[in-house]
């Protein structure tokens, strides 16, 4: 794929999975945690939510040459854009499979919430209403996985911005 191509293709991916996150915060934040099926520290998930979200749709709009000096890398440089969207990757393709576990999950597990809020944002959904196994496939789990992908990209870049480089790399 041409370096204009993945950039195109990552800045696309990180927008789209920052307002996702965005997105996903904004019922624990209208809710307050006040109805909730379970007492959770809501107010968490909102920053976590937010913060990842604000970076991935930064990340998306900056000038590549201010990425390329904050990641100590060259303008030109495929990994800019490329390691950090296999971070995106690897991290929505883990979500969205945690996501179907959590839906498919029987009752007898007794799945902590605390821990599902945090693994799956999403999966207060769950615990209001049934969805059904469509809307879980194309809809939460996406969803979920959108979310993650903005937390692999946000420890995509820290990575490349703080990573030293070995001298075979370099």
């Amino acid at each position: 794929m041409s370096g204009r191509a993945i950039r195109s293709t990552s800045r696309i991916a990180f927008f789209l999975c920052g307002l996702v996150s965005l997105i996903t915060g904004a019922p624990f934040l209208m809710l307050r945690g006040a109805e909730l099926p379970v007492q959770s520290e809501w107010i968490i998930f909102v920053a976590a939510l937010a913060l990842v979200g604000l970076f991935s749709v930064t990340i998306a709009v900056l000038p590549r040459s201010w990425m390329a000096k904050a990641c100590q890398k060259d303008r030109d440089d495929e990994k800019l854009f490329l390691a950090p969207l296999k971070w995106l990757g690897r991290f929505a393709a883990i979500s969205y499979l945690l996501a179907l576990v959590a839906y498919l999950a029987p009752q007898r597990w007794n799945l902590d919430p605390q821990l599902m809020f945090s693994l799956c944002p999403l999966y207060f959904v769950k615990m209001t209403f049934d969805p059904s196994l469509v809307a879980t496939f194309f809809l939460l789990a996406p969803m979920n996985a959108a979310v993650y992908g903005s937390f692999g990209l946000t420890l995509g870049y820290a990575w490349l911005a703080f990573h030293k480089p070995h001298k075979a790399d370099a």
